[in-house]
């Protein structure tokens, strides 16, 4: 072996230097040194006496250190001449995963990754503003999914003023070919994040399996070149017989008699204080009588309702501190000797310990009514008012008795404990916590206590009153059956060393073993670990009296560089290699092995590199070439006398393995647990295992324990442990073990950035699969940058060694993980909190792009059926073609009327002339009072003023357009009818908001521009303001139109009122923004005018004598025509709400329902959200107010988008208290083309729901599901379609017809649709045919307008008036806004209700895509430290439900999300701002 410490055999070093070097070693292991620092101190200690190795370079020295692969398995045979003690075998150095690690990092050349971006608030450093990393922006971005295009975007015009972009861009300037902003942080982090993203990660995976639908997930097939094992199949291995010349007392309790009356002054116990003061030494006298006083205590002295409190058998908890194991020791054997069940626990510190509640739980199932503890343990719990001890959240109720000698009874003379030796009774019960972290109790009985004793007694050569280092928990495990059991069986004394003290002094215990001379040490690789590092000033210590020093983990992969280490430095110190014995043990099977020194006739000990891609398809490979990614293993000894054992497979029927195939270990012997307690299923699987040959013979009569170890057996029968069960994580078809990740994790230079004991690895099933899960505790002085490159060196470390992907590193403050009760993470408690979002991290980089191969195949766009189809007849899938019309107008009963009615001027001259006193409108004010009101006469006056006003002082001409910017109220009624008796073309135009000029003023100055508004009326309140000084600074205020207050008008009748030529002359312009972010104006003649409102009053039955509330926005939709020409054509009256008002009273739309016994109202989302958020706790007092809701037929929300169920059934539920009818809640559907399609209306039949299948609803089929059943998603029909309304659906490409069965675009012909676009502020060629399409086969001569909304048609069960059957239409969503992804259609409501769904403090949510990544941007209504919570519970639920991967997370404060005056989310506005850096966001997390 090229073996760098060659020429050292040579010269043999003097002890200081050999000291040195092997302090160098540990630096250096520790990371306290770099590796340079390193070859520099080494070279100059070394300098005097190897002159050759001067001259060699670095590198070279450091390549050699990577072992050689001549050796596979190294024995060190005894014979051998004593070597230096630093030429240890250089290939089991245990900084060789350190240099393996390193040596994989330097393969990467520093790739790239966008770094996250924290809010300057968040962050402890502001470095990251800094640090912009490079990027090429004039590339248009590549396409990272599926080589799709996206159409949806590329036709967006970026509409700078409307979408708040700052005053002075021009599009030019502002961005590149793709839409990007040029100027901004934010893109070039995304670019950098496609480049990433553009490197193919993993081949691409070919097979797939069919999920319960076509949504087909892929799965991994087994590599064809995949290890495969192929040695022998094993034999049961069997451990030495148990000796039989050996006196052995019968009992654990006849040794304690014994020894407590034959030797009562010997020494059984020594406690330490924090000092490392010896405080208390209990002998086995005292012990013995003790224990006697407190069975007799137990038995005799407890009563509740005279009988006694406990009988033989009943559990008992053990609540004992760390630092008190005598009081331990009695109460153990207290019970024991009163035949009870001791059930020792930690000490529950708060109310609220990590894993607390699963102890509750065991102790309510073992029936423990009674908590043993010592009266300082007794005070320092928490406590109720009472002054008791609190009762911890999920524990039974238990009573509490101190053990400590005054509240004990002596016994009488005569009394003698009953215990006899009981075989297989229950003698303890020793508790576990599974990898979900369910806590379950292991029972052991009297027969196993004594065989484990007499094993270890016999495997570990105890002798009588040998002396016994214990540094482990005394309560289970190793600690309790080495300290507390096997020792008083052989009247040994233990030195118990309280974990506090090792926190203060690591090297208490060394420091007591050579004060005691003790023959024994029981410690865990942590121990050792710990003094190393503090050994450096000690010089004194000598471990030659250690015969035996017992690693209870020695299984644990970092075990083999702690055991290395130590022995490398206390060497010299006396302590011989052979002393040092690993061991591996399991709560199940209690001790599974321990190594045993020469003189107890242990085989020499043996270490194996084995390959880690080997190792994580469960074959054992020794490794001779790979040298990255190995793992070296050490034996952990023998098999336990009197046991036997073998390896079976760790899924399905337990067949033996092979020689070279890692499974779980099993063993057959009298001395494992017995059970779980109380859960026999499981105990069957576990305890009662039947090992099988390949043929299906059983090995043996007796059953087998499954130790939950996976391992394999050696030469020389040595037994090796590579993994734990609760450890194991399947991705795809390989296994990796947490422990592995989490070493490999250790060796990227760690000290510098995080704590070495405080790192987390486990895996979460996310879309059928595990995902591997790392957080580790960040050291406070480490900087955001420092972090995020460790964190990416350790993903590259984890994916060149493990050849497998993190899905989520997350790194939180320090000391904030829940810890297990000796130190060390509870895991099972990390994992619950990173997945309910309570884990509040300081740093996470989520890689779902890299791990995630299992996505569902993209979709390939079917030929769609064509017009052969149709001539035959049959519609491919469909059972008719999609259409359906509301009532026909000709047979309806107000033809003659309709005739008249059909110039508004007219009608409104009319109802003044026949009936000038009747009331028309009512408005109210935030108090509820009346505010204005209109009545035939007086409104017809009013626009009479206004008409002769603008013919006079403005000098219009009929044909001109004037713009109205009034706030809600009669006088825009009045000013609207005014242009019309004046033949102009009325625009209404939001006012602007007073405190937000400069994003409110720049879209009225652009709806006048684009309107070409000759001239604008308002009130002298908003003519100021729209002259004023602010606005000069967001508007150019010179270029104004003439500019009229109409609010003193002098009173003046015009000459003649203009009367239009013909009904298709314009009658107003209706404009508004999309959600898109498209301004546009549609025209409405006079003849769709009129028609529209002769549609809604049929649909609603609307009469003179009617009242209607409207709380509502007028300046565009249905909800500018119900305020301002309903009422005029069908002469109902109209009580108007503002819904500005209901900011300051939220139940003044409710109340006024009430007030006016309203049958019909009309509302927005956003008033009923408002509604349902502000009165939800009122609707009592709303109720002793006297608001009744029982008069409302129908409340509609007047809607552009699909129903929000959700919001409308709370909305119902909550005020069916105050009378709300169950059945009035309906929507309303309109869009640009049409603004009124469907209204529920006051007859007919009542919506319907139906669930539709949201998988094939991305493929546009819609598949009727039951309520309940997964992927299932509701859909309310939009009300019904209005009288003279005809609709069919379209394919969004081929402009055929569809059938019932597909999604696809809403077209509808009627006499109210607009008559076209005024204008699309930049998009006029791309919108020429959404008033005029025609289909492309089958009925092609219909004019018919394109909505712009997917849905679908289906007849119902139900009749309509005429006596039909019901057809009901289904808005899905916009078709603009839909996502095209991986070739499915994706609707932003539907991910962004499941992101709402994912964690309580999100507050809202809207998603966009940009170049194929799909942005989410979550509003985090809580602290900014728990906002980066929310990234990983994102990216998950987005995965499991739309199998999507989420590429950008961002994170924003409430309020962010822009949204318009109908309560819908402007995405498009967001997309702008997120990418113009403008959202100030707390975090953007970019997923790698």
């Amino acid at each position: 072996m090229a073996d760098r410490e060659c020429p050292l055999e040579a010269v043999p070093l003097p002890a200081e230097v050999r000291e040195s070097l092997a302090e160098l070693e540990l630096e250096l292991s520790e990371g306290d040194i770099t590796q340079k620092g390193y070859e520099k101190k080494r070279a100059k200690l070394l300098a005097r006496y190897i002159p050759l190795i001067q001259g060699v370079d670095p590198s070279l020295q450091a390549e050699n250190r990577i072992p050689g692969p001549s050796q596979t398995m190294t024995t060190v045979p005894k014979q051998q001449k004593p070597r230096p003690t630093n030429s240890r075998d250089e290939r089991f150095r245990s900084d060789v995963h350190t240099e393996a690690v390193q040596a994989a990092l330097a393969k990467y050349k520093e790739r790239k990754m966008p770094m996250p971006s924290k809010r300057r608030s968040v962050l402890v450093h502001s470095s990251v503003e800094t640090y912009t990393p490079p990027a090429d922006l004039h590339s248009a971005p590549p396409d990272v999914t599926t080589g799709l295009v996206e159409h949806s975007h590329c036709e967006r015009p970026q509409l700078a003023s409307v979408r708040g972009v700052p005053r002075g861009y021009s599009g030019s300037i502002l961005e590149t070919a793709g839409g990007v902003p040029v100027n901004s942080r934010v893109s070039s982090k995304i670019q950098q994040l496609l480049n990433t993203l553009k490197r193919p990660k993993r081949p691409p995976l070919k097979e797939f399996f069919v999920d319960d639908f076509e949504e087909l997930l892929e799965v991994q097939q087994p590599d064809p070149n995949q290890p495969k094992p192929e040695g022998s199949q094993m034999v049961v291995l069997k451990g030495e017989p148990l000796a039989l010349g050996t006196p052995w007392p019968p009992s654990l309790l006849a040794a304690l008699q014994r020894w407590g009356t034959t030797q009562p002054k010997a020494p059984c116990l020594t406690a330490l204080d924090t000092t490392g003061k010896a405080v208390y030494t209990l002998t086995y006298g005292k012990l013995w009588s003790r224990s006697l006083k407190l069975a007799y205590t137990l038995l005799n002295k407890l009563t509740s309702k005279n009988e006694p409190l406990l009988k033989p058998g009943d559990r008992v908890a053990l609540v004992f501190p760390n630092s008190d194991p005598v009081m331990f020791m009695v109460a153990f054997y207290g019970c024991l000797l009163a035949e009870l069940v001791p059930v020792p626990i930690e000490v529950p510190l708060t109310r609220k310990d990590a894993g607390s509640q699963q102890v509750g739980f065991l102790l309510g199932s073992c029936g423990v009514t009674l908590a043993l503890t010592t009266d300082a343990c007794q005070k320092g719990l928490p406590k109720a008012q009472t002054g008791e001890v609190a009762t911890f959240k999920g524990w039974p109720p238990l009573a509490w008795l101190v053990v400590d000698g005054k509240h004990l009874t002596k016994p009488p003379k005569d009394w003698h404990p009953l215990a006899q030796d009981m075989g297989a009774e229950t003698a303890y019960i020793e508790y576990k916590t599974s990898k979900e972290g369910s806590t379950v109790g292991v029972t052991v009985s009297h027969a196993s206590l004594l065989a484990q004793c007499r094993a270890l007694t016999q495997a570990c050569g105890y002798s009588e009153a040998e002396t016994l280092t214990n540094v482990l928990d005394f309560k289970r495990d190793a600690g309790l059956w080495h300290g507390v059991l096997t020792s008083v069986m052989n009247r040994m004394h233990v030195i118990s060393i309280p974990y506090a003290l090792m926190k203060v002094n690591p090297l208490s215990w060394i420091q007591k073993v050579c004060s005691y001379k003790a023959r024994a040490a029981l410690v865990k690789s942590r121990d050792m670990h710990w003094s190393l590092l503090a050994q450096r000033g000690q010089r004194d210590v000598s471990l030659s009296s250690l015969r035996m020093l017992i690693v209870a983990d020695g299984a644990n992969p970092w075990s083999i560089s702690s055991c290395d280490a130590f022995l490398n430095v206390f060497q010299s110190r006396g302590l011989r290699p052979e002393v040092i014995c690993p061991c591996a043990s399991s709560p199940e099977a209690l001790t599974v092995a321990i190594r045993r020194p020469p003189d107890l006739g242990g085989p020499p000990p043996r270490k194996a590199v084995l390959s880690m891609n080997g190792l994580s398809y469960g074959v054992i490979r020794v490794d001779t070439e790979e040298k990255l990614s190995v793992l070296t293993v050490q034996d952990v000894g023998q098999v336990m006398p009197g046991a036997n054992v073998c390896v079976v497979k760790v899924e399905g029927t337990p067949y033996l393995c092979k020689t070279d195939e890692v499974g779980e270990i099993c063993v057959n012997s009298s001395a494992t647990g017995a059970g779980y307690y109380g859960l026999l299923g499981i105990t069957k699987n576990i305890f009662e295992t039947i090992p099988v040959t390949a043929g299906g013979v059983p090995v043996s009569d007796g059953p087998f324990t499954r130790t939950g170890l996976l391992g394999f057996v050696g030469p020389d029968n040595l037994v090796f442990v590579v993994g734990k069960l609760d450890g194991l994580m399947v991705v795809g078809v390989r296994r990796h073990n947490a422990d592995d990740i989490v070493a490999t994790a250790l060796a990227v230079e760690p000290m510098k950035f995080v704590y070495r004991g405080r790192i987390a690895v486990f895996s979460v099933t996310v879309l059928h699969d595990d995902r591997i899960v790392l957080v580790a505790e960040q050291r406070p002085d480490a900087s955001e940058e420092d972090s995020f490159q460790w964190m990416s060196r350790v993903l590259q470390a984890i994916d060149s060694i493990h050849q497998v992907g993190v899905y989520c590193l997350a790194l939180v403050p320090a000391n904030t993980l829940p810890k297990a009760p000796l130190g060390g993470i509870h895991i099972s408690e990390t994992k619950q909190r990173f997945l309910e979002g309570m884990l509040h991290p300081c740093n996470v980089l989520m890689c779902p792009h890299t791990c995630v191969t299992n996505l569902p195949k993209p979709r390939q766009k079917q030929p769609e059926v064509g017009p052969a189809s149709m001539i035959v007849g049959n519609l491919v899938a469909g059972k008719r073609i999609a259409q359906a019309s509301g009532r026909e107008l000709a047979h309806l009963e107000d033809s003659d009327q309709a005739r008249k009615f059909l110039f508004l001027p007219d009608v409104l001259q009319w109802r003044a002339h026949t009936t000038p006193d009747h009331p028309l409108f009512l408005l109210l004010n935030a108090k509820g009072t009346v505010t204005s009101t209109a009545t035939c006469i007086q409104l017809h006056k009013k626009a009479e003023r206004v008409a002769a006003a603008l013919m006079e002082k403005a000098r219009v001409s009929a044909g001109d357009h004037v713009a109205l910017v009034y706030p809600p109220g009669v006088d825009l009624i009045a000013a609207f009818y005014g242009c019309l008796y004046c033949g102009c073309v009325p625009v209404t135009v939001r006012p602007p908001h007073p405190q937000n000029l400069a994003t409110t003023l720049p879209t009225v100055k652009m709806i006048v521009e684009v309107s070409k508004s000759a001239c604008v009326l308002t009130t002298q309140a908003i003519m100021r303001l729209l002259k004023s000084k602010e606005a000069a600074a967001a508007v150019d205020v010179r270029t104004w139109p003439t500019i009229l207050d109409t609010d003193d008008i002098p009173k003046k009748k015009v000459a003649s009122i203009f009367r239009p030529p013909s009904p298709d002359v314009l009658a107003y312009l209706d404009f508004s923004v999309s959600t898109t972010g498209i301004l546009a104006g549609v025209k409405m003649s006079h003849a769709a005018t009129s028609a529209l409102c002769r549609s809604i009053k049929l649909q609603c039955e609307l009469y003179p004598s009617r009242q209607i509330a409207i709380c509502l926005d007028p300046y565009c939709g249905l909800g500018f025509a119900l305020w301002c020409l309903c009422s005029v054509y069908s002469g109902h009256q109209s009580v108007l709400v503002p819904p500005l008002e209901l900011e300051s009273n939220v139940s003044l739309w409710l109340s006024a329902v009430s007030q006016y016994k309203a049958r019909v109202t009309f509302c927005s989302y956003s008033v009923m959200e408002m509604c349902t958020k502000g009165l939800g706790a009122q609707t009592g007092v709303l109720r002793m107010k006297g608001v009744n809701l029982s008069c409302v037929r129908t409340c509609m929300v007047v809607a552009e988008e699909r129903p929000r169920i959700a919001l409308t059934q709370s909305f119902s539920k909550l005020f069916k208290d105050l009378g709300l009818p169950a059945r009035a809640v309906s929507t309303t559907f309109g869009c640009r083309v049409n603004v009124a399609i469907c209204l529920q209306g006051t007859a007919g039949p009542d919506p319907t729901t139906v669930y539709v299948d949201m998988r094939a609803l991305r493929h546009d089929r819609v598949r009727l599901v039951e309520r309940g059943s997964p992927h299932s998603l509701p859909l309310t029909e939009s009300g019904k379609i209005l009288p003279g309304v005809k609709v069919i659906i379209a394919h969004t490409e081929t402009k055929g017809p569809l059938g019932d069965s597909h999604l696809g675009e809403i077209w509808v012909s009627s006499p109210h649709n607009a008559t076209g676009y005024y204008t699309v502020y930049g998009e006029e060629s791309l919108h020429a045919d959404h008033f005029s399409a025609r289909l492309s086969f089958g009925d092609t001569q219909t004019i018919w307008a394109r909505t712009g909304y997917l849905g679908f048609l289906r007849r119902t069960e139900l009749t309509d008036a005429s006596g039909e059957r019901h057809d009901a239409l289904y808005v899905v969503g916009s078709l603009d806004e839909t996502l095209e992804l991986r070739g499915m259609r994706y609707h932003p409501i539907d991910i962004e209700t499941s992101v709402i769904r994912a964690h309580r403090s999100i507050a809202e949510c809207a998603v966009f895509t940009w170049t194929n990544l799909l942005v989410v941007v979550v509003e985090l209504d809580g602290l900014e430290q728990d906002a980066l919570d929310l990234v990983a519970l994102v990216t998950n639920v987005v995965l499991e439900e739309h199998h999507l991967v989420v590429g950008v997370v961002v994170i924003v404060d409430p309020g962010v999300i822009p949204i318009n005056s109908r309560g819908e989310k402007q995405r498009m506005h967001l997309r702008d701002g997120f990418l113009a850096d403008q959202l100030d966001p707390i975090y953007v997390a970019y997923n790698m």
